[in-house]
């Protein structure tokens, strides 16, 4: 006879405000066989995510949870199996972070009981501005490495056919935003966006049908100002850690700066890092990239649904570059480009931060603070702020950002109220919390004792949920102890069809790569490293055949372009006009294809300048060097032959 599956329907409501999401999700159990179940529910959840407490209900009693160090929840949710109690378990899989396990065990014969999972998380930025949420459905077998003896619990999840799974999922989203939403998109399907307030800064959306489980569900939102600076202020527990449960007293702000840049060329090697981040040994990988941090800075990229947040988030969060997802129909180049252009940005140096607040409130900053500010990333800075309450509508504080990019000084000056925000969940300070213990638990790898005890006791008084502790519930209104033999029931996921896989490669470029153009002239070392399973299955990638990429493919090292039949391919006219309509006998080939190759980019690909912005500098800065006077003439000629109207400006003529 077929296993039945207890686990019926997950709903997910998220609030979105601003690049904060906070989630719940109610996991609906029933349970039809004729003695006990344990429901075992193994899931993704981001790395980054800071998980508050759970909440069951089960036969009209309201089960709370209670988060304790990770080896007592366990051993309190197994005495109460053995004595018939029903209860549940939320615990952290391994140390990487993003994966998760949800026990629900003694649930009853004929009876339903509903699990109430919640979590926090920041909203990345995308390279065109939209937030990103992303609600993980996928999680891969990890593959594993030589010798490794760890425990990989992606192995012992049950996988069934697409379309076949036994539980449904629905998702709505309400969004909030000071600055306005303009509009959301999805990979799948949405209700229509409404607007609940007439300025527009208000509104909900929701998922129009059940979503198909063999990719992750994302939102991308888009704001009237994404780049606005904000702050939120919210009160908690006087003398508490952050994220202490909901009580009164001074509180806590968050800072979100606006773009600034930061990275530190003189760092011998900038490593691009391309990943399907299915491996089960996250944190060792993670900790070597920690242990080069002097001489490397890496830009991870996560490639497909399914890749692991705690293996991309933190190789770049341990050597101090941005993580990157392309996923879907997301388009690589204008990611990896953004990240080039972060890798070559001039030092940022002398980061410090000053608060003007009112006499008797002190700001301390929870962390490290910033180290790494890229161009068009937000940056969120949490502190604790101690003081007396202040007047209602009349207090306001301040925070200033100041930093140096080679010998100039930049300030950025952010002004909030000193009012809470209304509402108990404190997202604020959950992330404020989340934010530290991945400093802590980064810094327990290396040996350090005090960090794990601070670990510890962070994650015990701030509620937020950490490799070392677990919640654990039990029932303890039930009269009777459950009877009969309890029979272990896992939660299947979607397995993964068919499809070409991708050879696994490895590239790497170490010889030195010169930038003509730019901030300022670098000379610096990049690699890429790509490293696909071979089974990995994953949709086939054609190659795709734009002009852009095939003009973009024929430029040479030094920046410039032959002057031959495949350029004229690209550029969409015959050779022998290319050859015909060189201004003069005595321009070189090399300047005239160089020219019109730019040309053709400002007038027929200038949507994608992101793209090709670094190579046409690049370029622009051989051809300058090599036409000398004869520039203007190819410039006014190209035009002519390409019909287009591209300025002297973009030469420095």
């Amino acid at each position: 006879m077929e296993r039945t599956v207890p686990l019926r329907s997950g709903s997910v409501t998220v609030l979105i405000r601003g690049f904060v999401a906070d989630v719940g999700c109610e996991l609906l159990y029933r349970n039809d066989e004729p003695g006990p179940v344990e429901a075992v529910f193994v899931f993704p959840v981001d790395a980054e995510a800071a998980v508050s407490p759970p909440q069951a209900r089960l036969g009209g009693a309201c089960i709370e949870a209670q988060l304790r160090e990770k080896k007592q929840a366990q051993e309190l949710y197994g005495d109460a199996l053995a004595g018939g109690q029903s209860s549940f378990l939320l615990q952290q899989e391994g140390a990487a972070g993003d994966i998760f396990s949800c026990s629900l065990g003694n649930l009853p014969p004929g009876e339903e009981a509903a699990l109430t999972l919640r979590y926090v998380c920041e909203l990345s930025l995308e390279p065109d501005g939209a937030a990103r949420y992303v609600l993980p459905a996928v999680l891969c077998p990890r593959y594993t490495p030589d010798g490794w003896d760890g425990e990989d619990v992606t192995q012992g999840v049950p996988r069934v056919p697409q379309g076949k799974l036994p539980y449904t999922l629905s998702l709505s989203a309400t969004l909030q935003s000071p600055h306005g939403i303009d509009r959301v998109l999805s990979n799948c399907s949405l209700s229509p966006l409404s607007y609940t307030s007439g300025n527009r800064t208000t509104a909900q959306v929701s998922l129009a049908e059940a979503p198909p489980w063999d990719r992750d569900v994302e939102l991308l939102v888009y704001y009237a100002e994404p780049h606005k600076p904000s702050a939120v202020l919210e009160i908690g527990l006087p003398g508490a850690e952050p994220a202490s449960p909901p009580r009164r007293g001074p509180g806590e702000a968050r800072g979100s700066c606006p773009p600034t840049s930061q990275s530190d060329v003189t760092l011998s090697r900038q490593l691009f890092v391309f990943t399907d981040g299915e491996v089960v040994n996250t944190q060792e990988v993670i900790t070597e990239v920690q242990h080069h941090r002097g001489t490397h800075r890496c830009f991870s990229f996560g490639i497909g649904d399914g890749a692991s947040t705690a293996l991309v988030k933190g190789i770049a969060r341990a050597a101090g570059g941005s993580a990157e997802f392309i996923t879907g129909q997301d388009r690589m180049q204008p990611k990896a480009l953004q990240s080039l252009k972060q890798a070559l940005q001039p030092a940022v140096t002398q980061i410090s931060l000053s608060w003007d607040l009112p006499p008797g409130m002190e700001a301390e900053l929870l962390g490290r603070g910033p180290e790494v500010i890229f161009p068009g990333q937000r940056c969120l800075i949490y502190a604790r702020l101690r003081g007396q309450p202040q007047p209602p509508d009349t207090a306001v504080g301040g925070v200033t950002l100041q930093y140096r990019v080679q010998d100039q000084t930049y300030k950025e000056m952010l002004q909030f109220p000193l009012q809470p925000q209304d509402g108990d969940r404190l997202p604020v300070h959950r992330l404020a919390a989340k934010s530290l213990l991945l400093e802590l638990e980064g810094a327990m790898d290396t040996g350090s004792e005090g960090d794990q005890h601070r670990a510890l006791a962070t994650s015990l008084a701030s509620g937020v949920i950490c490799s070392l502790t677990a919640y654990v519930g039990v029932d303890t209104e039930r009269g009777q102890p459950v009877q009969g033999p309890l029979v272990r029931r896992d939660i299947p996921l979607a397995g993964f069809g068919a499809a070409t896989p991708l050879q696994k490669m490895c590239y790497s470029a170490p010889g030195p790569m010169a930038w003509a153009q730019g901030p300022s002239d670098v000379s610096m070392d990049c690699a890429m490293v790509c490293d696909f399973e071979e089974s990995l299955d994953v949709p086939e990638w054609a190659p795709e055949e734009s002009p852009l990429l095939r003009l973009v493919s024929l430029q040479n090292a030094d920046g410039s372009w032959d002057l031959d039949p495949q350029l004229a391919a690209a550029l969409g006219v015959s050779e022998t006009d290319a050859r015909g309509r060189m201004p003069r006998q005595d321009v070189p080939p090399g300047v005239w294809a160089t020219v019109l190759a730019v040309v053709w980019l400002h007038g027929q690909a200038a949507g994608q300048c992101d793209e090709w912005e670094l190579l046409e500098a690049k370029a622009v800065g051989w051809v300058r060097g090599q036409a000398g006077t004869r520039l203007s003439e190819c410039l006014e000629a190209a035009n002519t032959l390409l019909g287009c109207s591209v300025g002297p400006a973009v030469f420095g003529l």
